[in-house]
């Protein structure tokens, strides 16, 4: 059996600070250069910021609002070598408050062939199953080439010049005639053959509908790729049983980052993460759609080889919902190179 030869925290983690309000402040300590990067503030009610080199450290757009892209050059200076570079908006520097930064590491910006459209850039990473892809709609049926090696199977797509477009997302776990809201607590919509074209990605491309929240012609869009990756990362679903002794969803490694969402019905974008939940039980959370500030409310235990529910809370745990979930590791439960993760 193969199993990884990196350390997740190679290309995956999460990090916090407190703002000073003074420009050209590093944050280090993330462990790689980030290409992309969601930032929140933990302690006051702002959007949630991401960030990325596909667009340009100038340019923003919001998990929670469905804006278009929008420029601010004091958000981020710079991409460096372990973080990045703060400048004095508030967003993400606002003087005396807490902050959070979930980061991913790509690299590779030659365009992959394959498609029916061709982005105009990208920055994708074979090794960890994660990509980004600017590209235009044309309103027709089409696919895009993502250069991975294996079908993604979570998707967030983001118009960039239309407002009025929400996120779509597809999840494989939901399936390709539905669309998930990033930006609300939505449930899932559909079934409709536009979102996806009725097509579940592959190892070479992912497919778009007609509909707008993906392909509106002339409109400009992103388009954030996850797969699964043994002991990395694992997106999936689960079903609640409304019980404090909740299921156990196995991804084979301890997480350092989960994120959960209902998708029967309403509820909100859940994300828990290490860097402020060093122990269990996971209790102090921000939500993905929502401006709100991280609160606390016991949710889930972070296992060595998966996470478990310790909460009956609908959003998460209710009795016979379904939940689509992704999942980032801190440790692999088995890696080649001996550092394994340990139960906590």
């Amino acid at each position: 059996m193969a199993y990884i030869s990196f350390q997740p925290s190679d290309f995956f983690n999460t990090n916090i600070w407190t703002g000073t309000g003074v420009g050209s402040r590093a944050i280090t300590g993330v462990g790689f250069q980030p290409d992309s990067t969601w930032i929140k503030s933990r302690s006051d009610g702002t959007d949630f910021m991401v960030i990325n080199t596909v667009m340009g450290v100038t340019k923003y757009i919001n998990t929670n609002v469905a804006i278009v892209e929008a420029t601010d050059a004091q958000n981020l200076l710079s991409f460096d070598s372990d973080g990045y570079t703060l400048g004095t908006a508030n967003y993400t520097n606002w003087n005396t408050k807490t902050f959070c930064g979930i980061n991913w590491k790509a690299g590779t910006t030659a365009v992959p062939s394959g498609g029916t459209i061709t982005p105009s850039a990208c920055s994708f990473n074979t090794t960890t199953g994660f990509g980004m892809y600017k590209y235009t709609g044309t309103g027709s049926a089409a696919t895009i080439a993502h250069g991975l090696t294996h079908a993604p199977e979570i998707l967030l797509t983001k118009s960039l010049d239309t407002a009025a477009h929400t996120w779509g997302g597809y999840s494989k776990a939901v399936g390709n005639r539905y669309i998930m809201v990033l930006n609300n607590t939505a449930a899932k919509a559909g079934p409709y053959t536009q979102y996806w074209n009725d097509t579940d990605p592959t190892d070479t491309v992912f497919s778009i509908g007609t509909d707008s929240y993906q392909n509106q012609s002339g409109t400009a869009y992103i388009c954030f790729c996850f797969s699964s990756v043994k002991g990395y990362s694992k997106m999936g679903g689960y079903t609640g049983n409304g019980n404090v002794d909740g299921p156990f969803v196995y991804t084979g490694f301890r997480p350092a980052f989960v994120m959960t969402k209902k998708y029967s019905s309403t509820g909100n974008w859940i994300m828990g993460y290490q860097s402020t939940n060093p122990g269990n039980v996971v209790g102090n959370q921000v939500e993905a759609n929502s401006a709100s500030a991280e609160y606390t409310s016991d949710r889930f235990d972070m296992l060595s080889n998966g996470f478990k529910y310790r909460s009956s809370g609908s959003d998460g745990n209710g009795d016979g919902v379904s939940y689509l979930y992704m999942a980032f590791a801190e440790f692999p439960l088995v890696s080649s190179n001996s550092k394994a993760g340990t139960a906590r």
